[in-house]
């Protein structure tokens, strides 16, 4: 209702419209600079019987993304794990993309299972949060909640556009917080993020 409106200082942007929250059957996490430190931040802070999957796209090289998942396993009360081909995906565990592959979902039976793949970087980055974000989206829809941490670039951006166009939820690191503002500011600036 505002966005039409002028004043002396400029436009006032239109606040944002309030959506209805759904509920949330998967969480996907993408983050690069800094990221180490905001997942653990993060995910110290779930709870053991945290009642959905979480899957996780950090920009890091092979070895180190394992070495990643040992570490946040052992500050956890989540199971995390580095991604494997045909691996389940289940509640109360965190799933790390392998450095060097695309991280998605498929459904199968009533299991859904990763896929790594080695296809083309998308962003300059193998493995690509939007990659995932796109599979969660599809597999997911409305009932995903994706979260950009802290990164430079735009990885995450287009992905987060998609989850908000099928009716989920998009957090995106604030500032002040970030070590690098570039993907969480890349989704913020494009006014799909809910908070």
């Amino acid at each position: 209702q505002f966005a039409n409106q002028s004043t002396s200082v400029g436009l006032v942007k239109a606040p944002p419209q309030s959506r209805t929250p759904k509920k949330i059957d998967m969480v996907a996490i993408g983050s690069s600079t800094g990221g180490p430190n905001a997942l653990q931040t993060v995910l110290s802070a779930i709870p053991g019987d945290f009642p959905v999957p979480i899957v996780i796209t950090q920009h890091m090289p092979p070895v180190f993304t394992k070495q990643l998942a040992s570490r946040l396993d052992h500050l956890s009360s989540i199971t995390v794990l580095e991604a494997e081909d045909g691996m389940p995906v289940l509640p109360g565990q965190a799933i790390i993309a392998q450095g060097n592959y695309h991280l998605t979902l498929v459904r199968r039976n009533h299991e859904v299972l990763v896929e790594l793949n080695s296809e083309s970087a998308q962003n300059s980055c193998r493995p690509a949060v939007d990659v995932m974000f796109r599979s969660v989206a599809n597999l997911y829809g409305a009932n995903t909640l994706a979260v950009v941490l802290t990164g430079m670039g735009q990885d995450g951006k287009l992905g987060s556009e998609l989850v908000h166009s099928v009716g989920g939820q998009i957090l995106a690191q604030d500032q002040a917080s970030c070590v690098v503002w570039g993907m969480p500011r890349a989704v913020a600036e494009s006014g799909v993020a809910d908070a």
